[in-house]
């Protein structure tokens, strides 16, 4: 009856917001947690399984070989090889093995595997074996065997070393700072004055500016990367600007993403009250005044929720930074250094998780020091607009 009665209380509708709420939730950290545990993880360990296991350690398949028939003894009837399948200085937990490469795992550590011609094979977990035959071994070499071995579970921080000394990192880390900061401030300058004048100044052709920012958001970057490189190129050989440099990958930036910005900036500043701004010009403000004593500090809420998300975009990109910025080892940016540490096929996963965590350093900085503003300025495309 408590339940029932609390569940009343509660409501459906906001118990099933929790709900969602608390999947939500879960669907991000699993993943997270993964990508953290796998960054401390050794290369073999991270192949040989998932990072759930970690804590359990892993099962590593490996091949050995029994000692040479030479060293073979008699007991009674029987011809009997004796040792240890790790070799001097090692250990391990076997936790099967098998005769075949097909089946590593066919029989459990301890069972004696009958392999046929009078012979029997038993490896214990501490690495021990007796290989047994009832007729003397014949020449060659040792019999090979395929272990199933029980690694326990071990941590390393050399992921992170090799990432943190990596040529070249420091002033990629640098190159990225150069990009991402002015391309979060000029795009949401230019945007927040187009916002205002698209929503207090009466002008012709207002209507058909806003019907045009309203496209360009929807145009795939893309569909626009090269038009704007050429474009950029003409325009740059007339000053004699490079056609690869910081300029140009700032105004790359800001070209994909001022249309939202004005958008969502338009959409708040739109919805402040009208006699703030009427009073203003009556007292004689100009509407450079205006904007700068009211309506900026009105909108930094706003102006702050773009600014993280434009900010995550420039840090973590890595194709307008390969287009209009390149590839050498002064233009690299972070995420370029990065994946050059994972070599042509991308394997290196141990390589990969830890520069998630690395690249995510500054954004998460960013993140909690405008997260308070983040819900109201999110909140800017609902309120109502003049």
């Amino acid at each position: 009856m408590n339940a029932t009665a609390s569940l009343r209380r509660i409501g459906l509708p906001r118990l099933f917001l929790h709900l969602s709420v608390l999947l939500i939730c879960l669907l991000w950290l699993i993943p997270t947690a993964g990508i953290l545990v796998t960054s401390f993880r050794e290369a073999g360990q991270i192949t040989a399984s998932g990072w759930w296991t970690a804590l359990t350690g892993a099962a590593e398949t490996s091949a050995a070989r029994l000692a040479d028939p030479s060293t073979a003894k008699q007991e009674g009837s029987n011809y009997v090889i004796s040792g240890s399948v790790f070799e001097e200085g090692k250990s391990g937990t076997v936790r099967a093995f098998g005769t075949r490469v097909a089946a590593p795992t066919e029989y459990d550590a301890g069972e004696a595997a009958d392999i046929g011609d009078g012979e029997t094979l038993v490896i214990n977990a501490d690495g021990t074996y007796i290989y047994t035959k009832n007729a003397p071994f014949g020449d060659g070499r040792g019999k090979r065997v395929y272990l199933s071995i029980a690694q326990p579970p071990t941590f390393t921080l050399d992921n992170y070393r090799t990432v943190l000394t990596s040529q070249g990192i420091g002033q990629s880390f640098v190159n990225s700072l150069t990009v991402a900061v002015p391309a979060t401030i000029i795009p949401i300058l230019i945007a927040a004055f187009a916002a205002y004048a698209l929503s207090w100044m009466e002008f012709p052709g207002r209507a058909l500016i806003i019907a045009l920012v309203v496209g360009l958001i929807v145009v795939p970057l893309q569909m626009a990367l090269i038009p704007l490189l050429s474009m950029y190129n003409e325009i740059g050989n007339l000053f004699g600007l490079p056609s690869r440099s910081y300029a140009g990958i700032w105004l790359a930036h800001s070209a994909f993403g001022m249309p939202l910005a004005i958008y969502l900036l338009r959409n708040y500043i739109a919805g402040l009250p009208r006699e703030i701004i009427e009073s203003a010009r009556v007292d004689g403000a100009s509407d450079f005044e205006i904007f700068v004593k009211i309506i900026l500090p009105l909108s930094f809420p706003a102006l702050a929720s773009f600014s993280i998300f434009q900010f995550l975009w420039t840090w973590n990109d890595l194709l307008v930074a390969m287009v209009f910025l390149g590839t050498g080892k002064d233009q690299l940016v972070l995420t370029g250094a990065l994946n050059a540490l994972l070599g042509s096929m991308g394997g290196k996963w141990e390589i990969l998780t830890a520069s998630a965590f690395i690249t995510i350093i500054v954004p998460i900085i960013v993140f909690f020091a405008l997260q308070r503003y983040l819900v109201r300025g999110l909140l800017a495309g609902s309120v109502k607009g003049g």
